[in-house]
Formats: C-alpha cells, structure tokens, sequence
C-alpha cells in the first residue's frame, strides 16, 4: 500500500512557475498512467501561460479563490470548483485573494517539465 502525506512531500517549481507537491506520479509510486500533486500559488501571484502537448489536466479548487483563463475565456474560480483542461489548451491561473491559493493538479499522462510550452514569458 503507498501512501503519501501533502506535508511530507517535497515541493518544487514547475515550468509555468507554480509551486507543487507531488502526491503520487511516476517518480515516488506504482502509478504509470497520471499523477497527483498540490499546487499553491502565492498572493499576488499566478502561473505563466501555457499549454501541454500531451497531458490532460484537471485542476481542483481546495483553498482561496482565483481567476482562471482557458483559452480565450475568464472566469472566477473558488473552492469546489473542476476545471478541465484539454491536451494543447492554453490556461493560466491568477490568485485573486489574500492568502494563498491552493489547488489539486491530476494529469494523465503524468506531469513533464518537457510537455509544458510556456506562451508567455517570466518577465509578465
């Protein structure tokens, strides 16, 4: 049996700039196919635009609220809310409140820095 505790995992930067704690992925467990992390973005802060050439995503709100940009489309998102994202759909998530925003990340296939194109750059 693997589990694995959100405050016991290591957290590191992903290439859009989010901090996450990777839960269960090909790198710490017997999954293959997805992985699951927990994603925090700081007041104030928000990812870099981007897109994944091959890994679905789903993004789960757990904790403050945010805007978030699928394509073209804006909308407020909070605690309770889904976010599908396809395969090659740009997105970007602002935290919109005054504590940090977090989130729960699945993506099938697992999370890759080398699926992740940045549409934008650091400096915005």
């Amino acid at each position: 049996m693997e589990i694995v505790n959100l405050h016991q995992a290591e957290p590191f930067r992903t290439k859009d700039g989010s901090e996450i704690r990777e839960l269960l992925a090909h790198r710490n467990s017997a999954i293959r196919k997805q992985s699951l992390a927990e994603a925090r973005i700081p007041v104030g802060g928000a990812t870099m635009e981007h897109y994944h050439r091959r890994a679905e995503e789903i993004y789960f709100i757990t904790h403050g609220t945010g805007r978030m940009k699928l394509g073209q489309v804006e909308r407020e998102v909070r605690p309770g809310d889904a976010i599908a994202i396809p395969p090659g759909q740009t997105h970007k998530l602002w935290n919109t409140c005054d504590e940090p925003l977090h989130l729960l990340c699945c993506c099938a296939p697992g999370y890759e820095h080398d699926d992740t194109v940045l549409t934008e750059s650091s400096e915005v």
